[in-house]
């Protein structure tokens, strides 16, 4: 026998059994993808608890297991609709809605948001270059970052030489800010002192996925970007929340912030109140 010889013919029965089994697939795939069968297991999922929309690139970018295996499922299943897919989904946000509830997912809650930005940096780094904005961001990222986290904050993103973070307490947002701030006194890089604007607001976002989207977020930009040159600044929600006597317990004075007391800042609701935190004269000699 030789390495050419012609391979045996499949009998009838093995034609008879392959043609019924690619049949088979291409029924179910039809079935999968009937508009009737997609659009029953989509109002289905509208109904079920959790957020019907979990699965789109908002609802899934989370750390947690539903979102893990929905981003596996985005890569691996059909993109287009099925109704297998939805169901899959559909158990998916059930499962998140579940955890929330508990307590181990991210539903909605009241939270401090922390914006912050450094003065002056983009045009220093035009003259100083990459390589020394790179270093101060380092020596920047490790004062404040490391303070952020020792209070229980949790950086969302970075955008340059600014972040956005999340703290469970207004009180620890401010004492993570403060203490921050003092370390940057020891930051220079090529001849830039960095001077690091904040804005504080408490409020009740939308978690999405590792994201948090909503007007409260909108408003402590805001107020961030009304820090001027280097001020931290709080809405009223976040003095409020956390009271004058813990403020004094710091060794801090809330004083409102007349700048934009007449002004209106555009995205941020009518009747905000601002207020500079500063330091108690006794504390601050």
């Amino acid at each position: 026998m030789t390495d050419n010889a012609p391979e045996p013919a499949a009998s009838p029965a093995e034609d008879s059994q392959s043609d019924a089994g690619h049949g088979l697939t291409e029924w179910l795939q039809r079935t999968d993808q009937s508009p009737q069968l997609v659009g029953l297991a989509r109002r289905m999922r509208r109904a079920l608890p959790g957020d019907p929309g979990f699965g789109d690139p908002l609802s899934t970018a989370g750390k947690g297991s539903p979102g893990r295996i929905a981003r596996v499922m985005e890569r691996v299943l059909d993109p287009a609709p099925g109704t297998a897919r939805e169901v899959s989904l559909g158990a998916l946000q059930v499962w998140q809605a579940v955890l929330e509830r508990c307590g181990r997912g991210r539903g909605t809650r009241e939270v401090t948001i922390v914006f912050t930005d450094l003065v002056g940096f983009s045009t220093w780094a035009l003259e100083a270059g990459d390589d020394a904005a790179l270093r101060l961001l380092r020596k920047v990222a490790r004062c404040v970052e490391t303070e952020i986290n020792d209070h229980r904050g949790q950086v969302v993103k970075r955008m340059g030489d600014g972040l956005m973070a999340i703290f469970p307490a207004p009180s620890l947002a401010i004492e993570a800010i403060v203490k921050a701030r003092r370390a940057l006194k020891a930051v220079e890089e090529s001849g830039y002192k960095p001077k690091m604007r904040v804005g504080i607001h408490t409020g009740s976002p939308r978690a999405i996925g590792d994201d948090w989207l909503g007007v409260d977020v909108n408003v402590a930009a805001r107020i961030m970007e009304s820090g001027g040159n280097g001020g931290l600044v709080i809405s009223g929600e976040t003095l409020d929340a956390l009271g004058d006597e813990a403020l004094e317990a710091m060794g801090l004075v809330a004083k409102p912030h007349r700048r934009f007391l007449k002004v209106k800042m555009a995205g941020v609701p009518e009747g905000v109140r601002l207020y500079t935190i500063k330091r108690r004269k006794a504390e601050a000699s």
